[in-house]
């Protein structure tokens, strides 16, 4: 969403960050429902405890869109103009994005190699995303 957020309109900043946070919720709202229907014994009715479980698991994606939202609304504070806020957002989004790969890989027990592959292949998919932001000039 950072990589294609533009910055027209009357309050671009404002809109930036409440994208970023609907684009977050709705993303963990999407992954909680396929999480539930994915488990779900045919005919059998969802818990709101297994709800609620599963919300929880999955609530690191509306986390995963704190930073970047508030990057881009600090921006301001520091007297930036909303697309430097947005190219820090994604700065952000992106640096998040290899953290975690990298972590999971290290937590689920790979080697150190697998963990370092992790990380090159989570910046080069985040890379492409600056890369189209740069070519589309957005």
């Amino acid at each position: 969403m950072v990589a294609t957020a533009g910055t027209g309109g009357d309050y671009p900043r404002l809109q930036a960050v409440v994208l970023l946070v609907i684009t977050g919720l709705v993303f963990w709202a999407t992954h909680v429902y396929a999480q539930l229907a994915g488990e779900r014994i045919v005919g059998q009715a969802w818990s709101w405890r297994e709800i609620r479980r599963i919300g929880a698991h999955e609530w690191s994606i509306v986390e995963a869109a704190t930073l970047p939202a508030a990057a881009v609304a600090l921006s301001a504070v520091f007297d930036m103009s909303v697309n430097t806020g947005l190219w820090i957002a994604l700065g952000i989004a992106v640096a998040q994005q290899v953290m975690w790969a990298c972590l999971g890989a290290a937590r689920a027990g790979a080697s150190r190699g697998l963990v370092i592959a992790e990380g090159f292949v989570n910046l080069a998919l985040g890379l492409i995303i600056v890369a189209a932001k740069v070519v589309l000039k957005h």
